[in-house]
């Protein structure tokens, strides 16, 4: 099933009203697929007026999630609904398809996707044409061959994921209080977390401070009785924040009693028992998977050219190197740092992503109307990360803070770079909030199986427990 083709070349459009349309395809929702649609909105208001312009985005989810803000949803210091955007709400002048981009032939400039239809029309994929193609597709989990990995990991990456751990971690404090066999509380207190990078420590270290808070409201479940372990293969831990600030992460987490085990890998994690490589055992209940991130598939399932690690060969002006129409920024794109040495890339990071969308709708409008395009170029500001409430670290243009003032700067630069002033504002409310009363500790485990107590009720059989 093929979507309308649209015509010839946008530089032979005329702009009239019966030219065919320019569509310019987003693949992907996320930073930088919400960023440069936004640009292209406001760039190109009046041919998205008249209709001489078309933007498409194409993405799995109606949503932008903004992944910094997963640890403090996970602890519960933000609402799951303010960690994402809605992107229909905020893409007024876009065309939004919720589907999965399975193949690009940018040679014909189609992209063949399914959407939540086309399973139901039985009519097979669809393909859908274009005349500039942007891709950002983001990244997925980069896993391991590790034995059990699939049956008993945990990501988190999505929203979805953030707060499936937040329930579980409470419903292992649940079994532990109840429970009367001690093997069964200690895999139920025990939290394995294997990547040593931003989204591995500070999951441990906002769920960690959230447990240690819930801790105090079960009569026979206390902070020592909980063992936490991060799992790290290199020598150090946040390499972003430089070697000194690692350091200290090491210490602030030992300080915390948690087990902090560097140059060490996950051999197996097969039967609830995760095996390291220097031999320790821990029967677990909780094991999480940070250990980096892999190339979207659908750039390996397109003809455009990628280098060695998978991503996009782009040029400094975020275009497909040597392949004409064709742009990408993000996780996707390997994008030469102009700001550094010779042959160095920019990091795959929000704080480049959100800065190249910006660029690129600029460089995309400039090839429309045959203006020059720029380079991308942005001096690494350095990092700042959470560890828990009121703890943080940060390296940022030089400086290095911990403690409380690292988690400020962290909190006010993530306020700032969120989307919307809508979010911006919803964020800042429930922080406000959160300071003057307690913690939510509840778990909603339940809502992972919505239909099962009227399918019980209507004959059917419980679903089994994934905890």
């Amino acid at each position: 099933m093929t979507a309308d083709s649209r015509g010839t070349h946008p530089a032979h459009r005329t702009g009239t009203s019966d030219a065919p349309r320019t569509r310019i395809l987003i693949v992907g929702g996320g930073y930088v697929g919400l960023y440069t649609a936004l640009r292209l909105q406001k760039k190109l208001a009046a041919e998205l007026k008249s209709g001489a312009t078309e933007i498409v985005v194409v993405t799995p989810e109606p949503y932008m999630t903004y992944q910094p803000f997963l640890p403090e949803a996970a602890a519960g210091s933000i609402s799951p609904r303010h960690v994402v955007v809605p992107l229909r709400r905020v893409l007024k002048h876009c065309r939004i398809v919720i589907g999965e981009a399975r193949s690009i032939q940018h040679a014909k400039k189609t992209v063949t996707l399914t959407t939540l239809a086309t399973d139901e029309e039985g009519t097979g994929p669809i393909e859908l044409t274009y005349d500039e193609l942007v891709l950002a597709p983001g990244s997925i989990s980069r896993t391991l061959p590790v034995p059990g990995l699939a049956d008993y990991g945990i990501g988190f990456k999505t929203v979805e994921e953030a707060i499936g751990l937040r329930n579980h971690v409470i419903e292992q404090m649940d079994i532990a209080s109840s429970t009367r066999d001690p093997a069964v509380r200690s895999a139920a207190l025990t939290f394995v977390f294997v990547g040593g990078g931003y989204a591995g420590v500070e999951a441990l270290g906002e769920l960690e401070d959230m447990a240690r808070y819930a801790a105090r409201y079960y009569h026979n479940v206390s902070a020592e009785d909980m063992k936490w372990i991060l799992v790290e293969a290199s020598d150090r831990i946040l390499p972003e924040v430089g070697p000194e600030m690692g350091k200290y992460t090491v210490s602030e987490l030992r300080r915390r009693n948690i087990d902090v085990r560097l140059e060490t890998r996950l051999d197996s994690c097969e039967d609830r028992v995760a095996v390291l490589d220097d031999g320790s055992r821990f029967p677990t209940r909780t094991l999480v998977w940070t250990a980096g991130v892999k190339p979207h598939p659908i750039l390996a399932a397109s003809d455009l050219p990628l280098n060695e690690r998978g991503r996009l060969k782009c040029t400094a002006e975020l275009a497909v190197d040597g392949v004409e129409h064709a742009w990408a920024a993000g996780d996707a794109a390997a994008v030469p740092d102009v700001t550094s040495e010779e042959g160095k890339e920019c990091a795959p990071n929000a704080q480049h992503a959100v800065r190249q969308a910006r660029v690129l709708g600029d460089n995309i409008v400039a090839a429309l109307k045959g203006q020059p395009r720029t380079n991308y170029a942005h001096k690494y500001a350095g990092s700042v990360a959470s560890l828990g409430l009121h703890k943080g670290v940060a390296h940022v243009y030089g400086r290095k803070l911990k403690g409380y003032p690292a988690w400020f700067m962290h909190r006010v630069y993530h306020l700032s770079r969120v989307p919307t002033f809508n979010r911006k504002a919803r964020v800042l409310a429930e922080w406000t909030l959160s300071g003057l009363f307690k913690r939510e500790i509840v778990s909603l485990g339940s809502l992972e199986h919505p239909r099962a107590e009227f399918e019980l009720a209507a004959g059917g059989e419980r679903p089994k427990e994934s905890s």
